[in-house]
């Protein structure tokens, strides 16, 4: 057995920090939205307040993440409970997907009956909206280059802040034409982001849960770097899964010439670095068969590491 680990403790906690106050941000404000849409009597605004509750979701899956992964695993839970916010991420998605036919409906009856919306209060409200995204986008800057989820979270605020900026567009064509299908169609706009953004969690949410490739990753890629690793003759039997968001496992049989368990240990640690370094997979159980006799089924050696 080889286990190697790595750890970053002090980013790690200054990321979780950032991604908490983010949150308790963004939900405020979600609130701060819900109650001047249904004020200013704008559809776009109440629209956009699901929109930015879809990037609450992001930066909550986000902060799951950071918190499920420094949860140790128990006897009932040997992997740990990772997959506890890919799963809320799942449901939370699809009740998106509920929430943005309600939008298309409302917004349908509004262009057949338009209704007058103060535009004032979209502007004023949107414009707050940009700025609260900008804050969150820089707070998350440093962090996005290391991590995958607020990397997702923060094109999330990204996406909000451009959602804000077509409503302020919005509200000045509102305050200058009079035409108040501007607002509806606004409204159908963003339920068509939060279905975007809807359907990818799904996909990505789902494809852990079944255990499927990590997206990235070609499982040819990952076998033939293998291959070429000095002292291995084949692979196969090759299954790579993702245990939480970003944490990915990986299991196959290695057939390599006949040799003691000694020497064998330094192909383990060639095939681990090329893991780790190329593919960011740091759970791996490889099971070496020797050559001499691969033919015999009970004839083998199972090496597991953690990187």
């Amino acid at each position: 057995m080889a286990h190697h680990h790595h750890h970053g403790h002090s980013h790690h906690h200054g990321a979780g920090r950032t991604l908490i106050w983010s949150l308790a941000l963004t939900l405020g404000f979600v609130l701060v939205q819900i109650f001047a849409g249904l004020r200013a009597n704008s559809l776009a605004l109440l629209s956009d307040a699901g929109h930015n509750f879809t990037d609450a979701l992001a930066l909550g899956l986000a902060a799951f993440g950071f918190y499920f992964a420094a949860k140790p695993a128990d006897e009932s839970k040997t992997y740990g409970y990772q997959r506890a916010g890919v799963l809320a991420a799942f449901v939370n998605a699809l009740s998106l997907v509920v929430l943005s036919v309600f939008i298309f409906w409302e917004s349908y009856q509004r262009l057949l009956t338009p209704t007058q919306v103060e535009e004032s209060t979209m502007i004023w409200v949107a414009s707050a909206g940009l700025v609260v995204n900008v804050a969150i986008m820089l707070g998350l800057q440093r962090q996005k280059e290391h991590d995958l989820n607020i990397r997702a979270a923060w094109l999330h605020m990204l996406g909000d802040a451009l959602g804000s900026v077509a409503i302020i567009v919005g509200a000045i064509l509102i305050h200058y034409t009079g035409w108040q299908r501007v607002d509806p169609i606004l409204s159908i706009i963003i339920g068509a982001l939060i279905v975007w953004t809807a359907r990818q969690v799904i996909k990505e949410s789902l494809n852990i849960l079944l255990e499927g490739l990590p997206q990235g990753l070609k499982l040819n890629d990952v076998m033939n770097s293998m291959r070429s690793v000095e002292g291995v003759v084949d692979v196969h039997d090759l299954h790579i899964w993702t245990l939480g968001s970003s944490d990915h496992a990986l299991s196959c049989h290695v057939l390599i010439e006949d040799m003691p368990s000694s020497e064998s240990a330094c192909i383990l640690v060639r095939i681990n670095g090329l893991l780790n370094d190329r593919f960011h997979i740091h759970h791996t159980t490889v099971q070496f068969e020797h050559t001499r006799c691969a033919a015999d089924s009970h004839c083998y050696s199972v090496l597991e590491s953690e990187g």
